[in-house]
């Protein structure tokens, strides 16, 4: 079964089954509440009564006005055709309830009958068992008791009447449990329609992904659904991106392997022919292996990053002479492209806890990033500073071809390379930024690329916590 069909069946089935509680419940508490009011009528009809019999025992000093205080009360049939009181249920006297639902018994003191307002006990005689709710008449001028009034409620003609009213009461509920049934079934095939969508949708918008097709799903609300819907386009949008770097990396990794390759098969060609001096076939055929073993050496450092495998040994360490060593270390290709480097950092600098090895490698590549973009006659700076006191800020600063705003938020993604330097026939795997970015956060640091865009140079950052109450080198 769909998961559609699921959520529709489920709504439908939670809305009947409380349709169904509310219809036996309301049923039975109505049918206890009308039972608990018929006692409540008897009871309180027999109070009133005795109260009235009692004041006009009093004033007529004796039963004389008994059959017109029950006249005003509407009690009094006695002498009245059963179907002339048939048709008074219809007059004055039908608002009050009384006809054919209530027998009223007189007795005396010594238990005799004084009336009977339906006539079935003769006056003066003993009266029986009585049924009903009894209560004492008094003489209010001798606070004595003269006898009881018994009000005994018809139940089975009260029976008959509220299981009319129950059976009525259940009829329009079901009606509307029914209606209630039908808006909810509609209104479930609406929202699993409305949930389900976007599944669907999601569904085979990933066979699509798979298959290498690039989909977007509609955002149409910002709940749930809607996030999924979004979160899902970013991921589709991330792994467009990965394919497109992989691209790239297959492109830029074919294109680094097939260069030194080739210098190193034509150099042993022209050595086995003797074309070329072992001396210079060795010294170029050095130089492409080197070149093959910084490309090697950057995937594992890739590597490392991917699967948490980068380790640091960090100790103390002077960044006044770690910087002086990388300027003494990049100087040689600094001059060969005939660019300035220069080192602006104060002797000051406190020592911080830093792994030689992967800084030196992590500078290495913004220095070399930076010498390899800028052109002959230009110049890189290397500058160093205390940032607000709790934070070292390393920069390099170059006036080289800079970096297009577009490209500045993918500058550290692992395989990307912007147009500029693919125009300027720079080389590269785009891999040096990302290992330099994880080499620095494993540090604790911060690294940013800021440039003002193309031809306008590029400023790299590497932000550093300091120790606590560091002080001068």
């Amino acid at each position: 079964m769909s998961l559609r069909w699921r959520i529709m069946g489920s709504i439908v089935f939670v809305i009947v089954l409380t349709v169904l509680v509310n219809v036996g419940v309301g049923y039975y508490a109505t049918q206890a509440r009308l039972g608990v009011f018929v006692e409540q009528v008897g009871g309180d009809e027999a109070s009133r009564l005795a109260r009235n019999l009692s004041r006009e025992y009093t004033a007529a000093s004796g039963w004389a006005t008994v059959d017109a205080t029950l006249s005003e009360a509407g009690y009094d049939y006695a002498g009245t055709p059963q179907w002339e009181r048939s048709e008074e249920r219809g007059g004055e006297h039908s608002e009050s309830g009384h006809q054919d639902q209530v027998r009223v018994i007189i007795v005396d003191a010594d238990g005799r009958v004084v009336h009977d307002n339906l006539s079935a006990l003769p006056p003066g005689t003993v009266a029986p068992a009585l049924d009903g709710h009894r209560q004492a008449v008094f003489d209010l001028a001798a606070n004595q008791p003269v006898g009881h009034v018994h009000v005994d409620v018809n139940r089975e003609f009260l029976s008959s009447e509220s299981h009319g009213f129950l059976n009525a009461l259940l009829y329009i509920t079901l009606v509307g449990g029914l209606l209630t049934a039908g808006v909810a079934i509609l209104l479930a095939a609406w929202l699993s329609r409305r949930i389900t969508a976007p599944v669907t949708a999601l569904t085979e918008a990933s066979q699509a992904v798979a298959q290498g097709d690039s989909t977007q799903l509609p955002v149409t609300s910002s709940d749930e659904l809607g996030r999924m819907s979004a979160a899902f386009n970013r991921m589709a949008s991330a792994l467009e991106t990965q394919r497109e770097l992989r691209r790239r990396l297959i492109n830029d990794v074919s294109h680094e392997l097939n260069t030194p390759l080739s210098v190193i098969q034509l150099e042993a060609r022209g050595l086995r022919d003797g074309l070329q001096t072992p001396e210079s076939a060795s010294d170029h055929i050095i130089q492409e292996v080197d070149r093959l073993r910084g490309l090697v050496t950057d995937l594992n450092w890739l590597a490392e990053t991917d699967h948490g495998e980068l380790r640091l040994a960090p100790e103390p360490i002077s960044v006044y002479e770690l910087l002086r060593a990388e300027m003494e270390r990049w100087h040689p290709q600094s001059q060969a492209r005939q660019v300035a480097l220069s080192l602006q950092v104060p002797d000051d600098l406190p020592h911080v806890d830093l792994d030689r090895m992967r800084m030196s490698q992590a500078l290495g590549n913004v220095l070399g990033n930076a010498i390899h973009c800028t052109e002959a006659g230009g110049n890189v700076v290397i500058r160093a500073e205390r940032d607000n006191g709790e934070t070292l800020a390393i920069s390099v600063t170059d006036d080289g071809i800079g970096i297009d705003s577009a490209d500045l938020p993918h500058v550290f993604d692992r395989f990307y390379r912007t147009d500029q330097s693919r125009r300027h026939g720079l080389t590269g795997t785009g891999l040096g930024l990302a290992i330099t970015q994880a080499i620095v956060e494993a540090h604790g640091g911060k690294i940013t690329i800021t440039s003002k865009g193309p031809n306008q140079g590029a400023t790299t950052t590497i932000r550093l916590p300091l120790p606590p109450g560091s002080g001068g080198g």
